[in-house]
């Protein structure tokens, strides 16, 4: 199998199944040869009811210890059976699913490349000016990042050769936010990390409308901060915002 596509879940009902729709086509599957996968943390709503229906594989977490959503995204991979690993967050949908698939096939797969990600705004229906402004920055930064050799890639599209997440043991389950940019930073000791700035993916805006982008930046800015500095995320928990 090419690819494995691994969403980590936890009360995902109102907006995974935007994703699911497009990912569950079997002409589409069998075309680029993926799977998905749902890593789910524990969830009350319809989520798992969803995922039963229109994906391949199910974790869920039963047990005591709340899981992050690092410990969600290592616990997919250990069952996915693609040499290229996706993670991709509940929340978004793709721009336009065989364009990305597309992509992957001519400019990463056999490419000198260990991950890629791409660029990220906010659903189209509901993007506003402060929107446009704030991805417009954080894009070109997150772009720069990688150009100098830093590595970054938002949770919300990480394409991974396999090899390479298991190079560096996945994410690291000790950090309850931040583990993203960590992931990255850690492969791109190894190998080249690709910003795609042809492609995108939206995703919901509900953190930034609840806690407001300055508030959002902080944290994140914060956590960056202190995984380079100590290796440990200042947040204890990244809540979930539904």
């Amino acid at each position: 199998m090419k690819y494995s596509i691994i969403i980590p879940t936890l009360n995902e009902e109102k907006l995974l199944l935007n994703l699911l729709n497009q990912l569950n086509d079997s002409k589409l599957k069998e075309k680029y040869d993926y799977e998905i996968i749902i890593s789910d943390g524990g969830s009350i709503d319809k989520t798992i009811e969803y995922a039963l229906v229109q994906s391949d594989v199910i974790k869920v977490h039963i047990e005591e210890k709340k899981q992050n959503i690092a410990m969600g995204r290592n616990a997919g991979a250990r069952f996915a059976k693609g040499e290229i690993l996706i993670f991709l967050n509940g929340d978004i949908i793709l721009s336009d699913t065989e364009k990305f698939f597309d992509y992957l096939k001519n400019n990463f797969v056999n490419a000198d490349y260990a991950a890629m990600t791409c660029t990220v705004k906010v659903f189209k229906e509901e993007e506003k000016i402060s929107d446009i402004l704030f991805h417009s920055i954080y894009n070109t930064y997150f772009y720069l990042l990688n150009l100098f050799g830093v590595g970054m890639g938002r949770g919300e599209c990480q394409v991974i050769k396999k090899k390479y997440f298991e190079l560096v043991n996945g994410n690291n389950e000790e950090l309850d936010a931040g583990e993203d940019f960590d992931l990255f930073k850690r492969i791109n000791k190894h190998g080249k990390i690709l910003f795609a700035k042809d492609l995108c993916i939206y995703e919901s805006p509900r953190r930034y409308r609840k806690l407001g982008y300055s508030s959002v930046t902080w944290s994140w800015t914060k956590n960056a901060i202190l995984i380079i500095l100590r290796n440990k995320s200042l947040s204890k928990e990244w809540k979930q915002i539904r």
